[in-house]
């Protein structure tokens, strides 16, 4: 039988904080999966130059913060944040966008960094491979491939650039050795006219014999309003089949309707870009994965409002293509006022889904892994609950724009961000907590064990193992 466990990664000695540690993000090590890189919206507890990131040696039990990100800014760390390991060698990447950039004044800055370092154990500055202005979400996955006898890493980024076609995916074929940019090489994957931008998610899905896969959403209308921008969307699939490093990348799939580039998995959706939920921003909620054994199973999941400009709700929906994404089907039931799907595919073909619903004033992080599609009930499990009031949101984004999950073989590994008052009903599945919290009261406590600590948000670290 499959056993679950949750950790709340904050460490002892940050015991003492109340920060919102929001949209975390979780990469790891495919040779040694013991060890774990996970990512949030941490400010460095010392103040210093470098945003932290989270550390597990210990399958995910024990966690420490490594300082080594550019860019930090006060009462942030870094701004959005995504890692990955390659696939062997043990080198690390990141995606950033760069704290003090984000703070510019008088006006912020959307400045893109691409990084890496060569191993877990490194608490040296990541090296900045390419830094970019005007680009924002990059979303990060990387591969291992042999060529001319060795080894070399091809990673890839996913990020919304200067428009109107935004939607991005930024290769390298050798990233792990290869001096600054180390072969990074930005491709515009929206061959069609989108209404001034596409939206800020691009999601990425590699299987190990060189397909890559690449979701967008290609905004049709855009009222551009302020703080609410009412949208229709395309959900849009592209794809690669020679890793993204050959003349034409991701032109491999085309629509079948109008041939062009881009699989259109759905048209005419809406969103209420900008508006909330749950003290929660809603648009841009967008996941896909390939099934690791068989390159043509894929599988995307998004949110948009069925109502339209007049609904209320936020639904996710799932679909599966068995063509290599050319045409998709239904398998699971809409899911409504829900947000931040995350799916990952493991070694024995169970689809896992991860997301977050909101529900009378409370929200809930449930994951589902089913073997046959949902055709049968899912198994599931809720992994925290608690009210959507609590703490009061100090900026947004309050729980994040996304989590993440991953499989590696039988597992699934994943991070999702919560209030993190120590109550065992908050956690149906347990949970442990490495910061200083009494159960019994359920009161954060600080270093001292004694001062009491307000409830605020913290990233939490999930493992099913099979």
């Amino acid at each position: 039988m499959p056993t679950l466990k949750v950790v709340n990664i904050t460490p002892k000695a940050l015991s003492g904080t109340a920060t919102q540690d929001s949209e975390p993000f979780l990469a790891v090590n495919p040779e040694t999966p013991t060890e774990m890189v996970a990512t949030a919206f941490t400010p460095d507890p010392m103040g210093g130059p470098l945003a932290p990131v989270y550390v597990s040696t210990d399958g995910g039990d024990s966690w420490v913060l490594h300082a080594i990100v550019p860019g930090a800014a006060p009462d942030l760390g870094t701004a959005d944040i995504t890692v990955a390991f390659a696939a062997r060698g043990g080198a690390l990447y990141a995606g950033i966008l760069n704290g003090l950039a984000a703070l510019h004044r008088p006006r912020p800055i959307t400045r893109m960094q691409i990084l890496r370092t060569p191993g877990i154990a490194s608490t040296a500055p990541m090296e900045i491979l390419v830094s970019r202005d005007q680009e924002d979400q990059p979303w990060v996955i990387a591969d291992t491939v042999t060529a001319g006898g060795a080894d070399r890493d091809r990673v890839y980024v996913g990020n919304n650039g200067p428009g109107p076609r935004t939607a991005v995916v930024d290769v390298s074929g050798d990233a792990r050795t290869a001096p600054a940019p180390a072969g990074f090489v930005p491709t515009v994957i929206e061959q069609r006219d989108p209404a001034s931008q596409d939206g800020p998610p691009v999601r990425l899905a590699v299987h190990p014999d060189g397909t890559v896969y690449a979701a967008f959403e290609s905004w049709r209308t855009n009222d551009q309003g302020d703080p609410i921008t009412n949208v229709t969307f395309d959900v849009v699939v592209s794809r690669d089949d020679d890793g993204g490093v050959g003349a034409h990348p991701f032109q491999d799939l085309k629509d079948a309707t109008d041939s062009v580039p881009g699989q259109r998995v759905a048209t005419d959706r809406f969103v209420a870009f900008n508006s909330t939920m749950g003290q929660e921003r809603l648009g841009g909620d967008l996941t896909i994965a390939v099934d690791p054994t068989d390159a043509d199973r894929v599988w995307i999941a998004w949110c948009d409002r069925v109502g339209g400009p007049g609904g209320v709700d936020n639904t996710l929906h799932v679909r599966h293509s068995q063509d290599r994404g050319q045409t998709w089907r239904k398998v699971r039931d809409d899911v409504t006022d829900a947000k931040n799907p995350s799916l990952a595919v493991n070694e024995d073909g169970l689809v896992g889904l991860v997301y977050q619903r909101f529900a009378r004033n409370q929200w809930t992080t449930i994951l589902e892994v089913t073997a046959d599609n949902w055709s049968t009930a899912p198994e599931s499990d809720v992994l925290h609950q608690a009210p959507a009031n609590v703490p009061r949101a100090a900026g947004l984004p309050f729980l994040g724009d996304y989590i993440r999950m991953l499989a590696v073989g039988k597992d699934f590994y994943g991070v999702f961000a919560g209030n993190n008052t120590p109550d065992r009903a908050n956690f149906p599945v347990g949970v442990t907590y490495q910061r200083n919290a009494n159960f019994t009261v359920h009161q954060l406590l600080s270093t001292d064990g004694v001062t009491r600590v307000p409830p605020s948000i913290d990233p939490f670290f999930f493992h099913r193992a099979a």
